[in-house]
């Protein structure tokens, strides 16, 4: 489950509108929140608060061995205008699972970020802070998102730790997206690494054709991106491909990988799936997965990997399951007459999730809502230690105003 200050993230990039899965790191975003989900260890509390639409706090208790905790600090120049309570936030907006794609939109003109007063342009590029302090270790984390123009993001972490070679480490990454394609390109202080990724969509370009709502003006940012043109009718998914290169300058080693993706779309009649497949030619690793949403309430996943250099494989199963409460407002007759269904993301009760390897390694992940209390609780197992096959239990309760 996300935490406070993720979701707040999120919102700020759905608000400034930025695709963030139109790009080569979310390639496979899907398998990795079906198989690759973490599980709580030992008993965890967080509270958050936004106290106001700009700012947010977060505080964490932890307890595994020895009590240890952290302290967030969140400002958005954008302010953040959807549910903040625990009680009121959806879990689908929490809850990492199936992703399905949207269609491609396009961009904002730049001139619609443009605001003017008395001849002269007042208007600021919208920005993100974040800063983290855990202890007892005093390590500190911070995060500078900077909205440059309606294609373009700046976004520098960084990492203070003793423990650490040279005391801290610092990534800057910059982002350039016009929904056809898009580029990314990252350095790091750590061994000087050099990187750039991309990922070209095939199809229709969400730049060309795009229709403007009849007798609505766009003079402001605030403005929605605006659709693109229609699709083709028997345009029902899109085939992505994509690549990433990297170099460290003072250990003179680099790395490569490359990947292809398709995944249907909303207007796919049957059952959603994404398909993906990745390739490190340097060390001989090959992964393909497969994830289908098989019904409202089901998705499936599976991920197969191979070493061409080696020959050793691995296997992963996965799956999540939501848990929907029942309506008895007596108005299903009332959706039948109009012949919708009745939406039920607000009625999701909890999630579980599972995933199993060919090691007989098992991890197993409920999350849900009691009142205004979002929780997760998982445990993983090896079966491989009959005497001892439980290596993790854990319970996680977050709560925020």
């Amino acid at each position: 489950m996300l935490g406070f200050m993720d979701y707040v993230q999120n919102i700020f990039y759905d608000a400034s509108h930025w695709n963030r899965d139109n790009s080569y790191g979310s390639l496979t975003a899907t398998a990795r929140a079906l198989l690759d989900f973490d599980t709580p260890r030992g008993l965890r509390l967080n509270v958050s608060s936004l106290s106001s639409p700009n700012f947010a706090t977060s505080y964490t208790l932890g307890s595994i061995g020895v009590v240890d905790g952290s302290l967030s600090y969140l400002y958005s120049s954008l302010p953040i205008k959807e549910k903040s309570q625990s009680g009121e936030i959806e879990l689908r907006h929490v809850i990492q699972g199936y992703r399905q794609l949207q269609e491609l939109r396009r961009p904002d003109e730049a001139w619609w970020w443009e605001e003017w007063h008395q001849g002269k342009r007042v208007d600021r590029r919208d920005a993100l802070l974040y800063g983290r302090l855990f202890l007892p270790h005093s390590t500190l984390e911070a995060l500078y998102l900077r909205r440059i123009s309606p294609t373009r993001q700046l976004k520098i972490s960084s990492v203070s730790d003793s423990r650490l070679k040279s005391g801290g480490t610092i990534l800057a990454l910059f982002q350039h997206d016009v929904g056809k394609y898009s580029t990314e390109y990252l350095y790091s202080t750590d061994s000087a690494l050099l990187g750039v990724r991309g990922l070209y969509n095939f199809g229709p370009d969400p730049r060309v054709g795009a229709v403007y709502p009849k007798g609505e003006a766009v003079t402001s940012k605030a403005t929605s991106a605006v659709p693109s043109s229609s699709p083709p009718e028997g345009l029902h998914g899109r085939f992505s491909a994509g690549a990433e290169l990297y170099y460290g300058l003072l250990n003179k080693s680099g790395g490569v990988s490359t990947g292809i993706r398709f995944a249907t779309l909303p207007r796919h009649t049957g059952f959603p799936y994404t398909m993906t497949l990745t390739l490190n030619p340097l060390m001989g690793n090959l992964s393909s997965t497969y994830a289908v949403k098989a019904s409202p309430s089901l998705a499936l996943c599976s991920r197969f990997g191979f070493n061409v250099y080696s020959y050793e494989s691995d296997l992963q199963l996965g799956m999540e399951l939501w848990r929907r409460r029942r309506k008895n407002d007596g108005l299903d007759w009332v959706y039948t007459k109009l012949g919708t269904k009745r939406r039920e993301d607000d009625d999701v009760a909890g999630v579980l999730k599972a995933r199993m390897n060919q090691d007989w390694a098992l991890g197993v992940l409920w999350e849900g809502k009691v009142k205004d209390l979002l929780y997760t609780c998982g445990v993983t197992m090896d079966f491989r230690r009959r005497n001892s096959p439980f290596k993790a239990v854990g319970l996680e309760l977050q709560y925020s105003s």
